[in-house]
């Protein structure tokens, strides 16, 4: 039960749908931190990718059900004398938001950073689980029939 939101990807689109594509001068690039999600078995797993960002740039919060991702991608330290020609990477503090829902246990979230990519496990809720019911008859009725 994860929800996503980017409060100018509307923006974005629909200036793509007015122009027919992207604005003049302007070319579409990629989110600076991407992400997957999926399910699987008793956990929603959240991967993002982080590129050039050190573990300790890295902050991650929930408050109430929102959970916030922020990184910081800072500039590469170019020795004296270095000119930089060309610097298309982008620069930063990036920050991405994901809602979660109630079924989702926030208080044990996990983390792992490896090789830029930032791992989050995120355990299902064990009330939120499929759970069996037993029946129970009560003690003082029978409970063979005699034919």
């Amino acid at each position: 039960m994860l929800m996503r939101t980017d409060p100018f990807r509307e923006f974005d689109r629909l200036a793509q749908l007015v122009t027919g594509g992207s604005a003049p001068g302007t070319w579409s690039k990629p989110s600076p931190m991407p992400m997957d999600a999926y399910r699987s078995g008793d956990e929603y797993v959240v991967v993002f990718d982080l590129p050039g960002v050190s573990a300790d740039a890295i902050d991650l919060d929930v408050e109430r059900n929102v959970l916030t991702v922020k990184a910081e991608r800072r500039p590469a330290a170019l020795a004296e004398g270095v000119e930089m020609q060309v610097a298309e990477r982008p620069l930063g503090v990036f920050s991405r938001q994901l809602f979660l829902g109630d079924t989702l246990d926030t208080e044990r979230i996990e983390a792992a950073y490896d090789n830029g990519v930032l791992t989050l496990r995120i355990p299902v809720a064990a009330q939120a689980k499929p759970r069996k019911i037993s029946i129970s008859a009560p003690a003082d009725s029978p409970q063979q029939i005699d034919a």
